[in-house]
């Protein structure tokens, strides 16, 4: 090959199109964001740092991400716009020199009872494709191994238009995977009658005790009570056979009712359709404990769990069917991938690996692809959204991470730091919002937000390198080398709970005395078997409260005050000062502005473009009738209350004419979880993930339970707002609770009265107790991977 050999004796002068290598924000207004102007350099990795709600969120994913994303939705049709999410341009003057942004963020995944960790992840679909090529006796095409397709089978006549007109009897199947016992759910459900009717009453007695089904003027009661199958005045108890079971399992069929046609269906099918066939995590609480009374849930007994038809799981490949290969740990089902040799499915072989060690790299190497992808941690389903970007042939575009090292160990933290170097060395633009010392060392370029959060916070502090952010003096930089040190004494235990040959998922018959009265950390590798130990081993009727990293459901309607409780006191005080009915000051219920419906804004909906929210006039977006601010409390009306930060509105009704005693409670939990600058009425859609977590947290102390148990809370939190959870955690234990944390973060280790270290490995090499005792004796012996980071972080 010759090449043409260069005449020029300097090299030519830069191109034009190579000097675009900055991110040029200027003027950024989104939340809390004071006129923000900053430089991002391209093709390197920038961390934003920052207090919990000083505006990193709100810089990178709001407004940067966002307009990314915006701008290229507008390159599409308006018909293909229409099916796509509607995105506003953010409260930005300019935004320069941006690229492609792939969001790779912590939203947990589709909670759907038929979604699993291979079905999100498409190595699912080319494990069907391999078994229906490979597998022994070949049974049909990939959809015969899918648990989310029912054998289908239909015949009837059909007219074929080609020529003369010809009618001709067709079959039509199509094989599919699914259970008929379960339908691919793994699990069948068995109904308690007695939670659902009180069968001494009769339909007209409200024999129902279904939560939401009490009133006669509830249409589904009525469909029951007006059907005809069934006698409204009689007892339960007392139907006949077949009046049983019509009420029970009567197929769907129309009634009339009132003139209105409604459709009539048995009992049982309705609680399945309505209840089960929903997200147990996404039901509110009281529906959830009508749940989990009413129902039990049992592996099916025809497909064992596996969801699969005897069909599916009696095609093999060498003794392995594909039942067998999605419940293997990840990392021995690429072991076994890369030992099945055939030249004809060579390229889907490697496909497949690749994704299978892309898991392992990542490390989730323990995971096993019928996980159920809504029982993921928020850290586990981004590494998870991670895979299909590790082996992309993308280059230039901008990678956005939200808090990667969330839910990893130290000794895995150094995994995810290496990939994201990956990923910007292939000429990326790596965007990290992180709190995490380790994970900021490794930055470019630090971006360091705040001073404060909420409205004390929105301002750029520095810019610079991670040496810079040390000299700087901003609240980061102080506490960036900080390290806590071990307790010189522990409390000594009240008591001990027992667990007692815990088996669940990788758990090896573990027995373990877990001390109360103290401060226990649960610490281990990512898959160790922590939550598993904890969440699902701990004895019932422990008094335990537990605090996971659900997320927190509500609209922009929802506010700290409802959430928590708050509002209902403050409108009891309202009321009774002004001599009204408390439903006046709801901006939700009869006080509501008219013109806005209580929203405080108009929204107009612009079809395929985003729509736009104006302030409502009549309200001024106060959300309220005029003559409710006419009432006041203390001298001010309900906007002005809702408007105050906790930190202000717990010293107003600590004392004077506004005090109440049980909304000062609520207020003093929030400002002891750290969110004092919170207003009472920001809308919950604004919060960070740190605080949303708190908000939970503040929530649930109010709850009557002797042992605390808290995943991770140290999540979203800055350096130096540990310190403040540490000295909420020890007023917990001081006054009389046992507190249970699974915590990777080794300042909480370090200021643990007593540790329990699972290990030693992720998987089928965890599941097993390495260690117990005081952090002390851990940092002594190096015994375990979480003693050796422990030593070298406290500086053993």
């Amino acid at each position: 090959m010759s090449m043409t050999p260069r005449t020029d004796a300097q090299s030519p002068a830069p191109h034009d199109a190579d000097s675009h290598d900055l991110i040029r924000v200027h003027g950024a207004r989104e939340n809390n964001l004071k006129d923000v102007s900053i430089e991002i350099p391209k093709r390197r990795l920038t961390v934003f740092t920052g207090v919990s709600g000083s505006g990193k969120s709100s810089l990178v994913f709001s407004t940067i991400a966002a307009e990314s994303q915006r701008l290229i939705n507008e390159t599409y049709s308006t018909f293909v716009q229409g099916f796509m999410p509607t995105l506003a341009r953010p409260e930005v003057d300019v935004l320069e020199g941006l690229t492609t942004a792939i969001i790779v963020d912590q939203q947990r995944m589709g909670a759907n009872i038929r979604s699993t960790v291979g079905t999100a992840t498409d190595a699912n679909a080319m494990l069907r494709i391999l078994f229906s090529r490979l597998g022994q006796p070949h049974i049909g095409s990939p959809n015969a191994f899918s648990f989310n397709v029912p054998t289908v089978r239909a015949s009837g006549a059909i007219t074929v238009e080609r020529g003369a007109r010809k009618t001709e009897k067709a079959t039509f199947t199509r094989v599919g995977g699914m259970c008929t016992r379960c339908e691919g759910q793994g699990a069948v459900s068995d109904i308690d009658l007695t939670q659902l009717y009180d069968d001494s009453k009769s339909l007209a007695e409200g024999a129902f005790t279904i939560p939401g089904w009490k009133s006669d003027s509830f249409w589904t009661v009525r469909v029951y009570a007006e059907s005809g199958f069934v006698d409204p005045d009689k007892p339960i108890g007392k139907y006949t056979e077949k009046e049983l079971h019509d009420f029970l399992y009567k197929e769907p069929v129309k009634v009339k009712v009132d003139g209105v046609n409604l459709t009539y269906e048995g009992l049982i099918p309705k609680i399945q359709k309505s209840f089960l066939s929903k997200d147990r995590e996404a039901m509110q609480p009281h529906i959830r404990a009508f749940v989990d009374r009413a129902v039990t849930f049992t592996t099916c007994p025809e497909c064992e769990g596996t969801r699969l038809s005897e069909a599916a799981r009696s095609s093999r490949i060498g003794g392995i069917n594909i039942a067998d290969a999605c419940a293997m740990q990840i990392s021995d089902l690429a072991e076994w991938v890369r030992g099945l040799r055939e030249p004809s499915v060579a390229p889907l072989l490697a496909s497949l690996g690749h994704t299978l060690d892309s898991f392992v790299e990542i490390g989730l190497g323990y995971l096993s692809l019928d996980r159920s992808s809504g029982t993921l941690s928020g850290g586990e389903a981004q590494r998870v959204k991670m895979i299909r970007h590790l082996g992309s042939s993308l280059t230039d575009v901008t990678y956005v991470f939200d808090e990667p090292t969330v839910g990893l160990h130290p000794h895995d933290i150094q995994r995810m730091n290496d990939l994201l170097l990956r990923l910007r060395d292939k000429g990326n633009t790596v965007l990290v919002v992180e709190h995490k010392p380790e994970a900021i060392v490794i930055a470019d370029h630090v971006v360091d937000l705040g001073p404060g959060a909420g409205t004390a916070g929105g301002t750029v502090c520095f810019e610079g390198t991670v040496e810079g952010l040390r000299a700087s003096g901003t609240i980061t930089g102080r506490h960036l080398d900080d390290r806590a040190a071990l307790k010189e004494t522990v409390r000594k235990p009240t008591g001990t709970l027992e667990i007692r040959g815990a088996a669940k998922h990788n758990l090896r018959d573990v027995d373990v005395d877990i001390p109360l009265g103290v401060l226990t950390v649960v610490t281990g590798v990512a898959g160790s078997g922590k939550s598993s130990l904890v969440h699902g081993s701990l004895p019932s009727g422990a008094g335990v409260v537990s605090i996971d990293q659900g997320a927190i459901r509500g609209s922009r309607r929802s506010n700290p005050a409802t959430y928590t409780g708050l509002l209902d006191p403050i409108r009891k005080a309202f009321a009774k000062a002004n001599g009204v009915k408390p439903a006046l000051f709801s901006a939700n219920s009869e006080g509501a502005c008219p013109a806005c419906n209580g929203a405080g804004v108009i929204y107009t909906d612009l079809g395929m473009m985003a729509g736009v929210a104006t302030t409502c006039e009549e309200c001024e977006g106060r959300r309220f009738q005029a003559s409710v601010l006419d009432h006041h409390l203390g001298g001010r009306d309900i906007s002005e209350v809702l408007a105050m930060s906790v930190v202000e509105a717990e010293e107003f009704f600590g004392a004077g004419e506004a005090r109440t005693p049980a909304a000062h409670a609520v207020l003093g939990r929030l400002a002891d979880v750290g969110l004092g600058y919170l207003s009472l009425g920001q809308p919950l859609t604004t919060l960070s993930g740190g605080e949303r977590q708190r908000l939970k947290l503040a929530t649930h102390m109010a709850e009557k339970g002797g042992v605390y148990v808290l995943d991770e809370p140290t999540t979203g939190l800055h350096l130096a707002d540990v310190e403040q959870l540490l000295g909420l955690l020890d007023r917990l234990v001081d006054s009389g609770k046992s507190v249970i944390v699974i915590e990777h973060h080794q300042a909480v280790m370090a200021h643990a009265d007593w540790i329990i270290d699972l290990g030693p490995g992720a998987g089928h090499d965890g599941g097993r107790i390495v260690f117990t005792g005081t952090p002390a004796d851990l940092v002594a012996a190096r015994s375990t991977l979480t003693g050796e980071h422990l030593a070298a972080y406290v500086g053993a």
